[in-house]
């Protein structure tokens, strides 16, 4: 993974925009979704990092998550960010697919 270029994932989030999505998000070890499919129809990223990242879906929902620090597209495309504390550890994690994630 690579540190977060606002630019550069501001264009991959919005690669998604107008498509049905497969979600896997998770938050230290309070939250966790994985292949939640929704339509996004908008798709932001803001901060000067850590970032916050916000999709909206079908028009009336809203995912946001916070404390984001690193990137990468993986080889099926997925957009894959996290964040990490100051001791390497990852927080929180917001994964992005047009496929399911493998259970």
């Amino acid at each position: 993974m690579i540190k977060i270029i606002r630019e550069q994932v501001e264009a991959e989030l919005q690669a998604f925009v107008g498509t049905d999505v497969y979600i896997h998000s998770e938050a230290t070890s309070f939250v966790f979704v994985r292949n939640f499919k929704v339509k996004v129809t908008h798709a932001l990223i803001a901060g000067e990092g850590p970032f916050r990242a916000a999709l909206r879906f079908d028009g009336h929902g809203w995912l946001r998550m916070e404390a984001l620090t690193y990137y990468e597209v993986d080889g099926n495309g997925r957009l894959l960010l996290a964040g990490y504390d100051d001791r390497g550890r990852m927080n929180v994690a917001l994964h992005l697919g047009k496929e399911p994630f493998p259970e």
